[in-house]
């Protein structure tokens, strides 16, 4: 059960967290007509900061083009300022953060371009997404029986809700086998990602991550650790990925808003490695939160800081 804050931004303004409500025969509710984010705001040493900003509501607007949302009538600069506001109105010091933008009630049918589309932002607190332990344990996964959507059929390349229930698909049977999360392959039997984060392989000291050909989402985390890996002097590559080499890696991780950078420790039941997190997962991981905690200097430009408002002396 989420934990409400006290305002979500729809189209332009501030309402109460229990007034953000849409008509049952909104386009979005039979169709799955909707792009989102998911964006983490993180406490620093120098107060809240939203973690790449610019790059999630960028893939937003992407996003909203590919599916042809062309009333979307917000530009990016506009959704970064409502973004910042959003967290400095909540008073929150770290925080999960929600934009959707969804076609509203108008028209039925399955063509919704004459829908309104409505924007909301909503953010709340949210811990590890995986388990608190997870981070330094590993998780155990499994290779699903449902194949991630295909070029052609879906746009991978988009964060649209619709997609999503490929994902559902994935999460629900592994969770249903005893698992923490399912890893999907593409039409060709090639690995593709998690239900809801991207997966990279290490073997030998060199990490391979399956390349967007293999309908992956861009994950924003992902292009994180291949910066950060560039700058570790830790080789990686985009390939392709088969099935059997998950078995025999020495690593492998999950990356993503929520997941950040997760260790899996067994695969289908066979332990990978030594059965918890690796060397080159943990220097990742130790780099990436110095950063994002402000442990250490933010040289990418990645963190975007929320000024906290003073309370006015009475």
């Amino acid at each position: 059960m989420l934990t409400p804050t006290a305002r979500i931004w729809r189209n332009g303004e501030f309402i109460p967290w229990d007034e953000a409500k849409i008509h049952v025969l909104s386009h979005v509710v039979s169709y799955g007509s909707s792009v989102f984010e998911g964006i983490r705001c993180y406490e620093t040493v120098g107060g809240p900061a939203i973690f790449r900003l610019r790059e999630h509501v960028r893939r937003m607007v992407d996003s909203a083009k590919i599916y042809r949302m062309d009333n979307f009538r917000f530009s990016p600069e506009e959704l970064a300022e409502a973004i910042v506001e959003l967290v400095r109105v909540n008073n929150l010091r770290s925080c999960y953060i929600r934009p959707i933008a969804l076609r509203g009630y108008g028209e039925m049918g399955v063509n919704g371009t004459k829908n309104p589309t409505d924007v909301y932002l909503a953010c709340w607190e949210w811990g590890k997404y995986l388990g608190p332990e997870a981070l330094a344990e590993g998780v155990d996964v499994c290779v699903s029986s449902w194949t991630r959507i295909a070029p052609n059929t879906l746009p991978a390349l988009a964060k649209a809700g619709a997609n999503y229930m490929n994902s559902q698909l994935i999460k629900m049977e592994a969770v249903a086998n005893g698992y923490s999360e399912g890893i999907a392959l593409d039409a060709s039997g090639y690995v593709s990602e998690g239900s809801g984060e991207n997966i990279f392989v290490v073997r030998d000291g060199k990490i391979i991550t399956p390349p967007l050909g293999t309908s992956v989402l861009p994950g924003i985390t992902r292009d994180s650790i291949v910066t950060l890996c560039g700058d570790l002097g830790i080789p990686i590559s985009e390939q392709m990925v088969p099935r059997e080499l998950l078995y025999i890696a020495d690593e492998v991780f999950f990356s993503g808003t929520a997941a950040e950078i997760t260790p899996i420790r067994s695969i289908d039941r066979i332990t990978i490695g030594k059965g918890h997190r690796g060397p080159i997962a943990e220097k990742l991981q130790n780099e990436f939160f110095s950063i994002v905690n402000g442990a250490k200097p933010d040289r990418y430009g990645w963190l975007t800081p929320v000024e906290v408002r003073q309370p006015v002396a009475r």
